[in-house]
């Protein structure tokens, strides 16, 4: 499997246990991410994205998305799409 870059992690909401994600390339729903950072390290599949309160199936490069993740993250985390290579 293989990793690129698409974004990064602007701020988390532990409460809820979202995190906001500035892209810098496409991500959808289905789609398996790893986070990355100083102490932050794992993998999950997006389940669920919002844009502006609203639910999305896709979103684009430039654009601002909360992902429901099931660990902590931190500012500034690299968020990569994980591609299986067929």
């Amino acid at each position: 499997m293989t990793e690129k870059l698409i974004g990064y992690v602007s701020q988390y909401f532990a409460r809820i246990g979202v995190t906001a994600i500035e892209l810098t390339d496409t991500l959808e729903v289905g789609d398996t991410i790893r986070i990355r950072g100083a102490t932050t390290d794992f993998q999950q599949q997006v389940t669920s994205m919002e844009e502006d309160h609203a639910p999305i199936q896709v979103a684009e490069k430039g654009h601002s998305v909360g992902v429901r993740v099931g660990e902590r993250t931190r500012r500034r985390d690299k968020v990569y799409l994980v591609v299986s290579e067929e």
